[in-house]
């Protein structure tokens, strides 16, 4: 990391943007659909959860404001694995403190994870000896698990099914369709609907849930301001208030917060590429996206919530989505969007002050469990086609995936991770296949450049 700490203070180094601040008051859906999250597993009151989805999304603003180029969220990818994992253990009304402690623990390895690798600069060295089928047999236990989800026994389906089918569909078709990507170089309208991903979703979610009755209409009230519990929430949820949890918790944790840092690498990977177009298009800005430095804000935030109120969906280096859409916008010119941070900054921004407006959050309330099952299929989809993409062309290594996916669902991620470990070894012939990589990557580094 660079010892100059450089720093894009909103109305100084950039303008807002108002395509941003518009996408953001629906996207904002997606962050507001932790709330249930919230109040399922860990018992909070409605005050509590608003606030604690208010300090996640003001934590994100930390990535514009330390020159980090990208539009932040959550580790999405690894929210189905999470919630499987909370489900382990005592329910709220058994056990308050149960899922609290146990989220504690594992958000603050996650967040020393971060933390270490970024300092250290170790994170692509250390990502590169995990075996690709290990990698692809977490991606797939993911893609299961969100699936069951939304579709399993007591999914988010039962409650609403024409809506969220439908929703889902059109999330899937926007976001990946490659007949969709075909008819939207020639249609300016399907190209614009194409630019912010998930939104076409929730706008159909509206129209087809209020239409069908699945959705119950919003009730407005006089209020204005989002009443927030932060008092509450810290006696509630605070490690401070709580108690810590114990060493042995942590330590069994291990594991699963190395697979949440695995799937929420692939996200950092994404912002290189993503970023990386931006750059050849636009040699205007000099855009400086530091691994480091994403890795690094992105432990703190994660501390921080851990300390202060433990957080499901995690903070993740990058909202795909938006990220790309900022991006398109950024690489059409300076007329469209002068830097790339007005984009990010006015979009985070945005959603943190949308918590804060009641309409918006009371608007939206009734479509929260579609958002979040639309989240989930998305996160699905595209963590089977990266896993695949793990084990491409070796189907020894392909078979190890499914199968440590599947156990990972079916009894947990350590009985996994061990199968997985073990079957990499015996069925992979793994010692010699990592002898080999090691020998290959050795000679590409000595070979001189012509």
């Amino acid at each position: 990391m660079s010892k100059k700490i450089k720093m894009k203070i909103p109305f100084v180094h950039y303008k807002l943007e108002s395509p941003e601040i518009l996408q953001a008051v629906l996207l904002i859906a997606v962050g507001l659909s932790a709330l249930p999250i919230l109040k399922e597993n860990f018992g909070l009151t409605d005050p509590q959860a608003y606030a604690a989805v208010f300090v996640a999304e003001a934590l994100g603003l930390l990535h514009v404001l330390f020159a980090d180029p990208v539009v932040p969220g959550w580790i999405a990818s690894a929210l189905p694995l999470i919630t499987v994992f909370l489900s382990g253990y005592a329910t709220v009304d058994v056990d308050p403190t149960a899922r609290l402690e146990a989220m504690i623990a594992l958000q603050i390895l996650v967040s020393l994870v971060f933390l270490i690798l970024g300092i250290t600069g170790l994170a692509h060295k250390i990502m590169k000896i995990i075996p690709g089928s290990l990698k692809a047999g977490i991606l797939f236990g993911v893609s299961i698990a969100a699936v069951a989800k939304v579709f399993g026994k007591g999914g988010y389906v039962e409650g609403a099914p024409i809506t969220i089918i439908v929703s889902c569909v059109v999330a899937l078709v926007v976001v990946f369709s490659v007949a969709y990507k075909n008819a939207s170089a020639k249609s300016k309208v399907l190209r614009q609907i194409g630019k912010y991903g998930m939104l076409s979703s929730l706008v159909v979610a509206m129209i087809v849930g209020f239409a069908t009755g699945e959705v119950q209409l919003p009730v407005f009230t006089s209020r204005i301001i989002t009443p927030f519990d932060f008092a509450g929430l810290f006696r509630t949820a605070s490690p401070f208030s709580i108690g810590f949890p114990s060493l042995q918790t942590f330590i069994t944790l291990i594991p699963m917060a190395l697979a949440v840092y695995i799937i929420a690498f692939g996200d950092i990977i994404t912002a290189e590429a993503v970023l990386q177009e931006a750059k050849e298009a636009r040699p205007d800005e000099k855009l400086d996206f530091n691994s480091n430095r994403t890795n690094v804000i992105s432990g703190v935030r994660n501390l921080i919530l851990a300390l202060f109120m433990p957080y499901p969906p995690m903070a993740g280096p990058l909202w795909a989505a938006v990220t790309v859409s900022v991006g398109e916008r950024y690489k059409a010119g300076k007329e469209s969007m002068k830097t790339m941070f007005g984009g990010a900054g006015s979009f985070k921004l945005a959603t943190t002050i949308c918590v804060l407006i009641f309409p918006i959050v009371t608007l939206l309330g009734p479509v929260l469990h579609v958002a979040l099952a639309c989240t989930y299929i998305i996160q699905a989809f595209a963590c089977s086609y990266i896993a695949i993409d793990q084990v491409k062309g070796d189907k020894i290594a392909a078979g190890v995936a499914g199968l440590t996916g599947g156990i990972i669902y079916m009894l947990n991620l350590n009985w996994g991770l061990a199968v997985g470990i073990f079957c990499f070894i015996t069925m992979e012939n793994g010692v010699a296949k990592m002898l080999a990589n090691r020998k290959k990557s050795l000679a590409e580094k000595n070979t001189p450049n012509e």
